[in-house]
């Protein structure tokens, strides 16, 4: 692979205004189909093989024309001090709003408060439901206006109005953090690679990278059914790896201009190195994100292959738009250890002898391996310890900021109609090839009233047909609580002995079902991803690395920090510590998506580090040096370029925590957390502490495994020819000229 590499290297370099018209013409052209493609909405969200996607897809079919997936709003109306909402003023006021929203050109129904129980039984409170043709993400903003302009209206009478469900739901925004992030990583750059110009370069590629993954995304959303969310996903990996992995290929270039190479050379040589280990490292993300796949909720596994798609772009940019980019900077990047003259170079050297940070830390480490060791272990068990309190949820109004009229309005219900109010359950009962459906109907509320935690049980509505019918259950707690979980099973407890004495099935969906089943769906798919995942890539490190013991290493380095980061989590944005920090306003559950995502995610970026620190480790070991001094060797050609790429990933990811949307938010801090820890804990401690303690056993193949197995060559080794090569041609030249 070295040699491909190799020669793609120099290729890209010579034909630089090739490759960069190609890049250029890609991204001209998806920029084309994003332009020209409809906006993207919310994914579709389904999770099939769960009870409340069976109900839900029951209704479609036998509740026809009802709009099961169309947007629905809450006008919430609360009385002025003093004053009910049956008074004839503010009663007429609520009968216009009404009038008013009925005639919406994307309107199916609007219920009216006063004829459909929505008056509060203190008549302080009143709210009015109304449901849309279409899902909230495709409304147009006519609807939406003419929403707002009712309520509006309302306030003007001198209620107090406020707008909840998902009619209002916008396409989340990352805020200006995020280019605070990218400021970061430029300075971080800058300091790394002491040059403006160097600094440049993997900002640049990155950009077009990312740029040409999210056009795609948003050319394919529609076809596709892609969500606004995964696009932001895509830029916030993509944008990351992307840095990063320019980063190396960039760093060892100059480093092979150190050593006196000519420029196409190390090109060549920086491709062939450090791009096999992008290569491998890219890889590790792929697998990692495809593997969500496995989950088989379609929205998360959509989110991961449309930024492993992202992730392929900048590897393959790291390994042609670079070396292309290098060739048309010439000089102007300079070799490693020098810095322009406006950063302070051409100051003399006498200081180049001297041991960098990383070696200094690598000897330390190598000196006192078990105190390092166990001090990395205990500080990432002490993060990890808030993970066993993970409580796992979707997030619904509540989790709204207040300021927000969706929150309010959640606010507003709860405390006109009780807190189970805001998630109602939705029963459907199945009594087709019952004899008296109607008794089944009866029957299933009966048993659903004698149950805990509940406040409310409407009387069944059945369809045309009259062998189906839909019950909505009020419960007593909040959606994300556990008495609501507990009193959905309880339900579907009574339903499987209804569908033992009378045939019928009773089926319990709605957005608190919906909620629940898709946390127990993705807890139950943990283990089997995990397996998958890790598995996979361990066999892809063993290949890489030759060893056993290391890959074992780098995977259980990946659960402590993953832990320890969930650990963090769960600490903010459940526990509420920094909670005013990171702008969280509402404290709960965490994001069902958010642990499996992660773990995908961190497993990925973990075994970059991985790969790209222990690669420098295992080429000087391959060399010949020691296995304590080739740890120190490692760290003093990587361990400067790892911390910087560690530092602007987290800076990355750290500029999502403004966004808008929740889980986006989350996802930023987590995975920003889980890279600072396995980075600077796992990668920069443990792991030399580890191979200083395992000395040469640390490389130990068994013999049938060592030739079974490809030999990839990710230290460059086969690259050595390639010196003779340039040497006899150097002499060749010599001879022209003479």
């Amino acid at each position: 692979m070295a040699t491909f590499l190799y020669r793609l290297g120099r290729f890209s370099f010579r034909k630089r205004h090739f490759v960069a018209l190609f890049w250029v013409a890609l991204l001209a052209l998806a920029g084309a189909g994003a332009a020209g493609a409809p906006a993207a909405g919310n994914s579709s969200f389904s999770i099939p093989g769960t009870e409340a996607q069976k109900a839900f897809d029951l209704l479609d079919e036998r509740f026809p024309g009802a709009s099961a997936d169309g947007a629905t709003a809450r006008v919430v109306f609360k009385a002025p001090d003093g004053q009910k909402m049956t008074d004839p003023g503010n009663k007429a006021a609520v009968q216009d709003t009404v009038d008013e929203l009925s005639g919406g050109a994307e309107v199916t129904q609007v219920t009216d408060p006063y004829q459909g129980g929505g008056v509060s039984q203190d008549g302080t409170v009143a709210y009015a439901s109304v449901t849309y043709e279409v899902p909230g993400m495709e409304l147009e903003e006519s609807s939406r206006e003419a929403l707002k302009a009712a309520a509006e209206d309302a306030r003007d009478s001198g209620l107090t109005v406020e707008i909840g469900g998902d009619a209002l739901q916008a396409v989340p925004e990352t805020g200006s953090a995020e280019i605070i992030g990218i400021g970061v990583a430029a300075v971080v750059l800058v300091i790394t690679l002491g040059s403006l110009l160097a600094a440049g370069l993997p900002l640049l590629t990155a950009i077009v990278g990312v740029g040409i993954g999210v056009a795609t995304i948003t050319a394919l959303a529609s076809t596709l059914d892609l969500g606004s969310t995964t696009s932001i996903l895509a830029s916030m990996i993509g944008l990351a790896v992307g840095i990063d992995y320019a980063l190396f290929v960039v760093s060892r270039y100059r480093a092979e201009l150190a050593e006196g190479r000519e420029r196409e050379e190390a090109a060549g040589r920086a491709v062939g190195t450090a791009g096999s280990a992008v290569v491998f490292a890219g890889l590790t993300v792929v697998i990692a994100l495809v593997g969500l796949s496995v989950v088989n909720i379609p929205m998360l596994t959509k989110m991961g292959i449309a930024a492993a798609g992202t992730v392929a772009v900048a590897v393959l940019i790291a390994l042609t738009l670079i070396p292309a980019v290098l060739g048309y900077a010439g000089r102007r990047v300079r070799p490693a250890g020098e810095k322009s003259k406006l950063l302070g170079g051409g100051r003399a050297k006498d200081k180049a002898d001297k041991p960098n940070m990383g070696t200094r830390w690598a000897s330390f480490v190598v000196r006192r391996p078990l105190a390092v060791l166990l001090l990395g272990i205990v500080g990432l068990g002490a993060a990890a310890v808030p993970a066993g309190s993970l409580e796992l949820g979707l997030p619904d109004d509540g989790s709204q900021p207040t300021s927000t009229t969706q929150r309010r309005a959640y606010d507003l219900l709860s405390e006109g109609f009780g807190p189970g109010f805001n998630g109602p359950l939705v029963v459907v009962v199945d009594a087709q090839g019952s004899d008296d459906p109607q008794a089944v109907f009866q029957q299933a509320g009966d048993e659903i009233k004698a149950l805990d935690n509940v406040v409310n049980v409407a009387p069944a509505a059945p369809n045309k047909a009259g062998d189906t019918a839909t019950i909505a259950v009020i419960p007593d707690a909040k959606p994300s609580s556990a008495a609501t979980e507990d009193l959905v099973h309880d339900i579907r407890a009574a339903g499987a002995d209804i569908k033992d004495g009378t045939g019928a099935e009773v089926l319990v969906t709605g957005a608190t079902a919906m909620n629940i089943d898709v946390s127990q769906k993705l807890n139950d798919a943990l283990v089997p991803y995990l397996v998958l995942v890790v598995g996979l890539a361990f066999l892809l490190l063993i290949v890489v690395f030759r060893s056993i013991l290391v890959p074992l290493k780098a995977a259980l380095g990946f659960l402590l920090s993953v832990l320890a980061a969930l650990g963090a989590v769960v600490a903010v944005y459940q526990w509420g510590w920094l909670s005013g920090l990171m702008g969280v306003e509402e404290t709960g559950p965490i994001m069902s998506m958010m642990p499996i995502f992660m773990v995908g995610v961190v497993f990925g970026l973990a075994m970059d580090y991985e790969v790209f620190l222990v690669t420098r480790i295992r080429e000087a070991h391959v060399h010949g040096e020691k296995p304590a001094q080739a740890v120190v060797t490692g760290f003093r050609y990587s361990a400067r370029v790892v911390t910087a790429a560690a530092v602007i990933m987290i800076a990355v990811f750290s500029g999502f925590i403004g966004s808008s949307d929740s889980m986006v938010k989350m996802i930023g801090f987590g995975l920003a957390i889980a890279v600072l820890f396995d980075a600077f804990v796992v990668r920069m401690a443990i792991v030399p502490a580890v191979l200083a303690l395992l000395g040469a056993k640390a490389w130990w193949l068994p013999k049938w495994m060592d030739r079974a197995l490809p030999n990839v060559d990710v230290e460059g080794e086969s690259l050595a020819a390639h010196d003779g090569a340039a040497d006899k041609d150097d002499e060749d030249k010599e001879l022209v000229r003479a």
